[in-house]
């Protein structure tokens, strides 16, 4: 059983990375609007925004620091991260000058011909065009709306302020409709035209958000020197503390997610180490409101207290791939907590993606450790999550199905974690999370044992030898424990012996401690089946006290029985449970009205739509 982390993220969380989620977002700093963000949302103006910001500043930022089992040891965070990766970018209609209410669609297309035609009106024109397009898509008119942005940004060439907004508007649209190369290019236009004005803090934000959505298309090649840029360009700049502190935070957001992305948890640390340094230091900073002297810096990216909590998302995305489960359960609570006040005062979508992915992340810590029925329950509560926004549905269904196949796994439901998991690859277009699942779903025809040629075809799909469809090296050494796993079952030892090897070496050079209890358990299995108690000792000790320290149910429970000199019954003994089933066979539509755990307690879900 795998542990979700970012998808998103995306992870986006994710991933891919979190700050997939969250682009440069936009508003006047005069209080006169909220601009269309790009990705982040809006941090509202005036009082509104400073009762957010105060709701949050209490919470400190984060510190700096048996084929079920198969599962378990792949990558933590791909399902999150692809969430968040595919998240929401919400924005909330700006407030127009002097709290003047817009009425209907027609006063607003009124206002847009009228003031098209009166030179004087800038702000009047554009902010039509701004609400008109918002409306249009509000009522699937994306067609409509894209077209009068376009026209907007044509003739708001010497209004930087305005220019710079649509364009962020215009990308967020394409971004929505998955249309990343449109978005790509339109911010590329930005950051060129933030240049020429003189603005190089918004240059940044529209640099940094085709960055996010670079790492979103796994255009490696293109994000290496574009993230070199932007670091460079952030430290040059100088200006508002808060600005320039949210500009590393975006930064370092892209730097870590990449990181987590490759599966590199341990050459991660020094980058996720300043971005915990970097929120901390804007939790001091008091944001004054000073209006900047270039129009075209009236931006932000998000509100402070929506980086703090994806910084804690980041950091929990990061524990759950090292196997901190306890690190990661402690900043996951920490998360939700600071999300139930921001929820209270603000209903930015984006703040419902967080909580979704938070979610998936402490479901799969209850699975780790062996607490079922509380992630059954947990699972409820992100199918509730999701009933509320189509969207977030959609971005997340894959990520359900997974979770639920996961849960099968852990209460020995093969078939239905079968179904669920051929329902989360029919989901999804993206590589990491389709190798995720396909990692997963061997690990059930392992179980099985009697799914030869299905196997085979999966193997050969994610043969870490030669061809591995990702560059997560996580994900390859969790490959590489599956070829291990399956060559023990076949009785090839010395085969299963190099095939753990290898995954032991990778993941001992990133840290990944959850693959190694699950490498050295099974190598202790192996010599103990061979008869080499000494040597099965040798590795069994140390993945007992890893997991231990995880902590991580499984892997205990196969370390205790090997240790005792009584290798289990069967392999299924490792994860032993006190469910015998569960009503968990959903593939289509919305799910059934319950998800039942046999033997233990009954968790209600609501239609998902």
């Amino acid at each position: 059983m795998a542990a979700v982390g970012g998808g998103a993220a995306a992870r986006s969380a994710a991933a891919a990375g979190l700050s997939r989620a969250a682009a440069a977002g936009g508003r006047r700093r005069d209080g006169s609007g909220d601009a269309a963000g790009a990705a982040g949302g809006p941090g509202g103006g005036g009082g509104a925004a400073r009762r957010r910001r105060q709701a949050a500043r209490q919470a400190p930022a984060p510190g700096s620091g048996s084929a079920a089992v198969a599962a378990r040891a792949a990558c933590p965070w791909y399902l999150a991260l692809r969430g968040l990766g595919r998240a929401p970018f919400p924005q909330r209609p700006a407030r127009p000058r002097g709290g003047q209410r817009w009425g209907c669609l027609s006063d607003l297309e009124k206002a847009w011909l009228i003031s098209q035609q009166i030179p004087q009106f800038e702000d009047v024109k554009f902010e039509a065009a701004s609400l008109l397009s918002e409306l249009y898509c509000q009522e699937n008119s994306v067609d409509t709306a894209k077209p009068l942005l376009r026209k907007a940004i044509q003739i708001s060439q010497q209004t930087p302020y305005w220019h710079c907004r649509l364009l962020f508007q215009l990308a967020q649209l394409h971004t929505l409709e998955k249309d990343l190369v449109s978005a790509c290019d339109l911010l590329g236009v930005g950051a060129e035209y933030a240049r020429v004005v003189g603005s190089e803090y918004t240059r940044a934000l529209f640099l940094l958000s085709k960055g996010m959505l670079l790492l979103m298309e796994r255009k490696l090649q293109e994000v290496h020197p574009l993230l070199t840029l932007c670091g460079q360009i952030v430290e040059n700049w100088q200006g508002n503390p808060i600005q320039k502190e949210s500009l590393r935070v975006f930064f370092l957001v892209l730097q870590v997610t990449h990181y987590l992305d490759a599966g590199q948890v341990k050459s991660v640390k020094p980058c996720l180490k300043q971005l915990q340094q970097c929120i901390q230091t804007i939790s001091t900073l008091h944001d004054d409101e000073i209006l900047p002297s270039n129009p075209a810096d009236l931006f932000h990216w998000l509100p402070k207290e929506h980086m703090c909590v994806l910084v804690y998302l980041v950091t929990v995305m990061h524990s759950m791939q090292a196997g901190y489960l306890e690190k990661a359960q402690k900043y996951t609570d920490k998360a939700l907590m600071q999300l139930e006040k921001l929820k209270m005062l603000d209903c930015s979508p984006i703040l419902s993606s967080f909580q979704v992915i938070l979610l998936e992340h402490i479901i799969m810590c209850r699975l780790v450790t062996g607490h079922k029925a509380t992630a059954l329950q947990e699972i409820s509560q992100v199918c509730q999550l999701c009933q509320q926004s189509p969207r977030l549905f959609s971005n997340h269904a894959a990520q359900l199905h997974t979770l639920l196949g996961l849960y099968c796994i852990s209460v020995n439901c093969m078939d239905n974690a079968e179904a669920q998991f051929t329902t989360a690859l029919r989901l999804t277009t993206h590589q990491e999370l389709w190798a995720f699942i396909v990692t997963n779903l061997a690990s059930v025809y392992i179980r099985e044992g009697n799914r030869h040629q299905e196997l085979y075809s999966l193997l050969e799909r994610i043969n870490p030898d030669h061809n591995f469809p990702v560059s997560s090296h996580c994900l390859r050494a969790a490959a590489f424990y599956i070829r291990g796993l399956f060559s023990f079952f076949q009785g090839r030892y010395n085969e299963a012996k190099r095939f753990l090897r290898e995954t032991l070496k990778m993941s001992n050079a990133e840290d990944l401690n959850r693959l190694t209890a699950c490498s050295l358990v099974l190598l202790g299995h192996i010599f103990y089946v061979l008869g080499n108690h000494r040597e099965s000792n040798n590795m069994v000790v140390p993945a007992m006290q890893l997991a231990s320290k995880i902590p991580d149910m499984s892997v205990q429970l196969w370390s205790s029985a090997l240790l005792r000199g009584g290798e289990p019954e069967s392999f299924e003994g490792f994860v032993s449970s006190s469910f015998g089933g569960s009503q968990s066979q959903w593939t289509d539509g919305p799910p059934p009205v319950q998800f039942q755990a046999q033997n233990g307690p009954t968790t209600s879900l609501a239609s998902l739509l």
